[in-house]
């Protein structure tokens, strides 16, 4: 059985730069990339607000810079994904591939957060080319032009607002006869005159051509009555899931699936085990933040072992 000093779960901005902090200490990390390889940024065309990139610069280009960094240092970055771990007691066994058996002193999640889609093909096919689960990463993209935001909540009416201050027409397609936002979003919804709600609206199909979306199809929830908006971008907000599925019943998470950590450290619940990225933020979500997270977790990490 292979032992390790520090298993790192994860390869979005928040493992590699775990994976790159805990390289310079010396503490011999081995990185899995699990099923989504430079996570969700590698589905992003163009990032311009991570910096040190004045120009802006492509999501998979971007991880792969720093997987570079990060194995420039000594970090051990393989394919693979977690099938199982078992913490209750360390080392902590892990099970690559449900073949590969592991013994890891010390781990760090990174497993990051996934964002819901619909699930329609149109929408999987216009993925990067007009459709974006994140409006402030993309929004900018769109500046005055027509979008659509999908969602009631407090995080699409958010995401409207925001978008509203950068496109000319901004639509919010909601499924029910009302917005399930706080009052006080709802108020600025209502409120920003290029904000337009279209209630009782299902999205049916996500249009486009070789150069991206430029509509979309509702379907009335009521009626089935069918009509067409022109949109250049389609943007979703109905909520992400943390990948936290093999830590259920082992790691504390809170009522969302997201990874607790005690304060500001990156700490879990299990002594050992440190959590970095979306997996333990439901309130940002950034590249940026997700890569201090990751900063955090390795000197966490560092201390935790040399304290042992």
């Amino acid at each position: 059985m292979e032992k390790v000093r520090c298993l790192i779960i994860g390869s979005g901005p928040a493992g590699f730069t775990a994976a790159i902090y805990a390289s310079r200490a010396n503490l011999s990390p081995v990185l899995y990339e699990g099923i989504e390889p430079g996570g969700q940024l590698t589905t992003t065309t163009q990032i311009e607000n991570f910096p040190g990139y004045p120009e802006g610069i492509g999501g998979t280009e971007m991880m792969e810079d720093l997987r570079r960094q990060a194995q420039r240092f000594g970090a051990h970055v393989r394919r693979g994904i977690i099938t199982s771990v078992d913490l209750r007691q360390r080392p902590f066994h892990v099970t690559v591939d449900n073949e590969h058996e592991i013994e890891a002193e010390s781990l760090i999640v990174a497993t990051g957060a996934s964002a819901r889609y619909l699930g329609l093909e149109s929408e999987n096919r216009f993925r990067g080319m007009g459709v974006s689960a994140c409006a402030t990463c993309d929004g900018f993209f769109y500046r005055r032009k027509d979008v659509a935001v999908v969602g009631g909540g407090d995080t699409a009416c958010e995401e409207a607002t925001y978008l509203a201050s950068l496109c000319r027409q901004v639509y919010m397609i909601v499924r029910k006869p009302y917005l399930r936002a706080s009052k006080a979003m709802q108020e600025r919804v209502f409120a920003t005159e290029n904000i337009k709600v279209l209630f009782e609206q299902n999205t049916a199909e996500v249009l486009g051509d070789d150069n991206g979306v430029t509509g979309a199809r509702l379907r009335h929830s009521t009626t089935g009555e069918e009509t067409q908006i022109a949109i250049d971008g389609f943007f979703l907000a109905i909520g992400h899931h943390p990948n936290t599925e093999l830590f259920k019943g082992q790691l504390e998470l809170d009522d969302e699936g997201y990874i607790k950590v005690w304060g500001a450290s990156s700490k879990t619940s299990v002594e050992g085990v440190f959590a970095a990225g979306d997996v333990k933020d439901p309130s940002y979500r950034q590249a940026i933040t997700a890569a201090g997270s990751g900063c955090i977790a390795a000197l966490d990490c560092e201390r935790f072992l040399l304290a042992q």
